[in-house]
């Protein structure tokens, strides 16, 4: 059986960033080539009725050797953000890692210091996945491929393990919130799945943050400064006054937990014209309701002092807290709860400040609560992974598909 940190590696050395802003799906042409290396190496281990769609997503099967045992799948992405380069990545291992900060660039001193990533800590003795402190690494989610394809490839090789059907579903552009928009739940195979996308080990999560788009368009007034009393609005000063009234402690960096928040994602403008655009999110239907509501209170009152479509607010909701669409389905929950249990690690219930694929298929009619990967600081250059995580998360989804086996019982 390959071994998780190898597969690992050679995941990794593809570049597989996304791109928002484009209209195919795939929004880049590189994922196909982790694409088609998966479909090859999902047939040499045995899984059937492997396919690679034209829009860069992939299916396969590892046909059930028992009768009466419910499939189940298993959903990880093959894309990585384009928040920072994920082209030519130079991964390291840190073997027995000491506890303390990591260098990872002696050219421009990047480090990996314990006193900003102080959970770090608790791996002491173990093997650390790092950067070279100038790309991401790519473990969101080629950590989430790795350990579907060790369980796959762990019960190919023992075929007296009983089993139902394993459905196995990697997806594009998930990053930019594309992943699932021509995922065929049919053809997958699966009316129960997981994700396996994002968080250290031993968390699981059944729970998002309910998120919108606003936009808002500023109208100002140029005029020349020196003839302006009166007369010039500057459409900056007038966007920067519409931030300065939102709470400042309520964005990402104040945040946590089942916080919601207003984070500012762009902002452009000139004297005559300007826009902001926010993410709004929050776990509560009702705060939700409430902070964009307090937007609109907040435009309507600039509309007051500076006239009548000076502040244009458009709101798109863009993610719902899965939990409706998960509470129906909760053994999915105790299932793998109970997997990690199996395996000698407490299970700890977080809510997801994110979102993954397993949020839209969830309301696609296929509950999908999201299981760890192991990772840490995903999307920038301090990200990393244990080793041990890999191989360990790898084991929690052999014993889940076993919980399964047994009935689904979570005792």
């Amino acid at each position: 059986m390959k071994k998780p940190l190898d597969r690992f590696l050679s995941y990794v050395a593809f570049d597989t960033q996304s791109q928002p802003g484009q209209e195919q799906v795939p929004s880049t042409p590189n994922q196909f080539q982790l694409a088609k290396a998966l479909c090859k190496e999902l047939s040499s281990i045995g899984a059937q009725n492997v396919e690679l769609t034209d829009h860069c997503h992939v299916y396969a099967t590892l046909p059930a050797n028992r009768e009466g045992i419910p499939a189940v799948g298993f959903i990880a992405h093959m894309d990585t953000s384009p928040a920072i380069s994920g082209k030519n990545i130079k991964p390291r291992v840190v073997e027995n890692y000491d506890g303390g900060d990591i260098l990872l660039n002696e050219e421009t001193g990047c480090t990996l210091r314990i006193e900003e990533f102080p959970e770090l800590k608790r791996y002491k003795g173990w093997s650390l996945v790092v950067t070279d402190g100038t790309t991401l690494l790519g473990s969101d989610d080629k950590a989430g491929i790795t350990e579907i394809m060790g369980m796959l490839e762990y019960y190919a090789e023992h075929p007296e393990l009983p089993h139902g059907d394993i459905c196995v579903g990697f997806t594009p552009d998930e990053e930019i919130g594309r992943g699932t928009d021509y995922f065929d739940i049919p053809r997958f195979g699966a009316k129960l799945a997981y994700t396996v996308d994002g968080a250290d080990l031993g968390k699981i999560s059944f729970e998002n943050l309910n998120s919108a788009e606003a936009r808002i368009q500023v109208t100002g007034s140029a005029i020349h400064p020196g003839r302006g009393k009166n007369k010039l609005k500057n459409a900056i000063l007038m966007a920067i006054e519409l931030q300065n009234m939102l709470p400042p402690a309520e964005t990402p960096s104040h945040t946590e937990g089942y916080e919601g928040f207003y984070h500012l994602t762009d902002f452009q403008g000139t004297v005559d014209s300007a826009t902001l655009v926010y993410k709004v999110s929050d776990f509560d239907q009702d705060k939700f309701q409430a902070r964009k509501d307090r937007l609109q209170a907040i435009c309507d009152y600039l509309n007051g002092v500076y006239g009548t479509g000076s502040f244009v607010l458009a709101v798109k909701d863009t993610m719902r807290n899965m939990r409706q669409a998960i509470e129906p389905h909760f053994e999915l929950v105790e299932y793998a709860m109970a997997a990690m249990r199996d395996i000698g690690v407490e299970p700890e219930l977080m809510p997801c400040r994110g979102g993954t694929d397993g949020v839209r298929l969830s309301f696609m009619g296929l509950p999908c609560p999201n299981l760890n990967t192991g990772s840490h600081n995903c999307h920038g250059r301090f990200e990393c992974v244990p080793v041990e995580s890999l191989e360990k998360i790898t084991e929690m989804l052999v014993a889940l598909v076993a919980r399964f086996a047994k009935g689904g019982t979570a005792q």
